[in-house]
């Protein structure tokens, strides 16, 4: 007997065929992205996470028995110092730098036996350059706060060592950023030829900032307040992101300074 052929008829509207075809279209496309290369996920950390793969040093100026400046209301600067390099080190953490500090509290780097003042001092600051240099850092960022014996004088400025181009680039870019978001001081980023932690980093981009002066009373005041240092703190990032960004800027060498 032979075999019965079944046949099978499949009725379908427009409508349906529509349907099945836009089905099989989303599938397609589906399996079209799935084999795409997804992009490198640092181009979306880059975007992200502007500062990732830096590793940026912040120098707290002071520290143990070298307090620094003190103000008239008895605001030691080791202490701001150490308060607005924790903010600031919040900024770059958060933009994906790895920051390392000099110190993260009330302490210096001397020689634990070292009883001289002035010897401590040295091997501290020997021991900070060291420091930042080991740890291959991209940049160096060193706070301080400025006293002289008059009054009157105020306001941030941004120091270089002109060793490195880069160095006029980078406290330019901070300084901008001071007088743009703290708006009390005209001054330009200038040289300076005495530090010798900036005069130590012969490779690495560096910048002081005399973040202002404690032997000005209003001035003192707002230095001691923590949503102040916390303004401070965001102009030096800012400045930072443009200096890594690539941003170009002159300098000028005005402006006057304290000790």
């Amino acid at each position: 007997m032979r075999g019965v052929r079944k046949r099978f008829v499949v009725w379908i509207t427009y409508r349906g065929a529509v349907r099945v075809g836009l089905g099989v279209a989303a599938v397609m496309l589906t399996v079209l992205l799935l084999t795409q290369e997804v992009p490198a996920s640092r181009t979306w950390t880059y975007w992200t996470l502007p500062l990732s793969g830096k590793t940026i040093a912040i120098d707290a100026g002071h520290g143990g028995v070298d307090g620094g400046a003190v103000s008239k209301q008895g605001l030691v600067e080791k202490d701001l110092n150490l308060a607005i390099a924790l903010q600031l080190r919040d900024f770059l953490q958060q933009a994906g730098a790895i920051v390392i500090m000099t110190r993260e509290g009330d302490y210096d780097l001397a020689d634990e036996g070292t009883s001289k003042i002035s010897k401590r001092k040295t091997q501290d600051l020997v021991k900070r350059a060291q420091f930042v240099k080991d740890k291959h850092a991209s940049l160096l960022l060193s706070i301080h706060m400025n006293s002289i014996p008059s009054p009157k004088w105020s306001g941030a400025q941004t120091f270089f060592y002109p060793n490195l181009p880069e160095n006029a680039v980078l406290a330019s870019l901070i300084q901008d950023e001071i007088r743009r978001n703290l708006g009390n001081t005209e001054r330009l980023a200038s040289t300076v030829n005495t530090v010798y932690l900036l005069k130590a980093m012969d490779e690495v981009p560096s910048a002081l900032v005399e973040v202002g002066f404690l032997s000005n009373p209003g001035e003192a005041t707002r230095l001691g307040d923590a949503a102040y240092q916390k303004k401070v703190a965001a102009s030096i990032y800012q400045g930072v992101l443009r200096f890594t960004a690539g941003e170009k800027w002159g300098t000028g060498n005005t402006g006057k300074t304290g000790s």
